[in-house]
């Protein structure tokens, strides 16, 4: 157990919001896997963050989908080049510290979701604990 993190390629018809993504059947073809990072845990606190200034209440940041645009990319990768990743901690997130391997990663899921944008589907990330 503990915490892993996706972020899905979404047919832009199933993308229904900030926080929603079509279910599966109707005709919805709605993701598909491009990225995944195990207990990364500051990146999580960075997508909670956004996440809560979009106006997500959950009590819980677990299990909800956030969609990512153009401008949280430009966002998130002046953060992680600037060390600007909020510290975030959790029971089962872990504790491993940031490093150029996981920067390098970061930088390169940056730039698939930017390639997806610009082929017209949506970006989310989502996570689960």
């Amino acid at each position: 157990m503990g915490l892993d993190m996706f972020a899905w390629r979404v047919k832009a018809k199933d993308a229904l919001g900030d926080f929603e993504i079509a279910k599966a059947g109707n005709g919805a073809q709605i993701v598909e896997e491009f990225f995944y990072w195990r207990k990364h845990h500051d990146l999580h606190g960075w997508m909670e963050k956004l996440y809560r200034n979009r106006g997500g209440d959950a009590k819980s940041f677990n299990c909800i989908p956030v969609r990512l645009y153009s401008h949280d990319l430009d966002a998130l990768q002046f953060d992680l080049l600037n060390d600007g990743l909020p510290p975030t901690t959790g029971f089962f997130f872990g504790d491993n510290p940031p490093d150029l391997e996981s920067l390098q990663e970061d930088l390169k899921f940056i730039q698939s979701a930017r390639d997806i944008i610009a082929e017209g589907d949506a970006v989310y990330y989502d996570s689960w604990w």
